[in-house]
């Protein structure tokens, strides 16, 4: 009776010893297929808004909707308002990412200086802008000397610039404008003044509109907003065109810049990374008419030099 019971008493044990080492190394079994697969990401959430440059403002907004599609935890509101105002806001804190056409030590100096050092630059696009008029003036290229002469106020019909026996309108943008400073820096080679007649508007999907529809009108655009209702005008006889400017033999270019205050974290760090991915810099950065940065064939400083990568 003792020895039937020791048996049994063996058995009973074996049998439980093998059921913990099968646990065992089903549970380590489990853990190695978990390091081996790729860790789920952690859910992003978050608002926060961005403002500024009306020229980048057609990229980020596409590429805020994406990812608030992706990421339906998190709220991004896109406004324009120009560089300059983007720049201000951003470095106030009133948003958090101030979108321009300009290095932010162009327009934050002197007084604001301290506030430029203060913000952090995100390249995400090139911007090229191009001369745009009503289609009807007869002309599709201008020299640099026309443009400045134009936009001077030195010549006021079309007819003494090869065109049609019709007033020039200008379309010109307020003083804060990025579009307008890169215009002014790299097509005209110095500020201008705004002039008595010219018709002054911040907004290029309104600028658009006012060209196409006003006769006699000259403005500039960035090749985001071309279309088949205005004609954009060679420069020095080279068409604004991706190639061109990834060349460096189209000049009238300049960074699209996201500013934040500080480094970014969280959901806005996620979106800026989002930027700059292959999403939306193969797809959505070409099909709305910016040029990917690691397109470019040259680079641009501060202080507007050029030189090849």
């Amino acid at each position: 009776m003792k020895k039937s019971l020791l048996v049994l008493t063996t058995l009973a044990l074996g049998i439980s010893l093998a059921a913990c080492g099968k646990n065992d190394n089903s549970n380590n079994a489990s853990n190695n297929g978990a390091s081996s697969s790729a860790p789920a990401s952690a859910a992003i959430s978050g608002a926060f808004s961005a403002a500024g440059s009306t020229a980048l403002q057609p990229l980020v907004d596409q590429a805020s909707k994406k990812f608030m599609d992706l990421n339906k935890d998190v709220t991004i509101t896109v406004n324009g308002g120009g560089s300059g105002a983007g720049l201000s806001q951003v470095a106030e804190g009133t948003v958090q990412i101030g979108n321009s056409d300009v290095f932010a030590e162009e327009k934050l100096k002197d007084a604001d200086a301290d506030k430029a050092k203060e913000l952090v630059d995100h390249q995400v696009a090139v911007v090229s802008i191009a001369a745009v008029s009503n289609k009807d003036v007869g002309v599709d290229n201008l020299t640099k000397a026309q443009l400045v002469d134009i936009f001077t106020g030195k010549v006021t019909n079309w007819k003494d610039v090869g065109g049609k026996d019709q007033k020039i309108v200008l379309v010109n943008r307020p003083a804060s404008s990025g579009t307008r400073a890169t215009f002014e820096n790299f097509a005209l080679g110095a500020k201008s003044e705004d002039l008595p007649d010219s018709i002054t508007e911040d907004a290029s999907g309104t600028v658009r509109k006012l060209v196409s529809e006003t006769p006699g009108a000259i403005g500039y655009l960035a090749l985001s907003y071309l279309d088949d209702t205005i004609q954009a005008l060679k420069y020095e006889g080279v068409e604004a065109t991706a190639e061109n400017v990834a060349s460096g033999t189209y000049p009238v270019w300049a960074y699209e810049h996201m500013y934040t205050k500080g480094e970014p974290d969280g959901a806005l760090k996620a979106f800026l990374d989002y930027m700059l991915s292959d999403e939306i810099q193969g797809t959505d950065v070409k099909d709305l008419g910016y040029i990917p940065v690691s397109d470019m064939k040259v680079t641009r400083d501060v202080e507007g030099n050029v030189t090849n990568k």
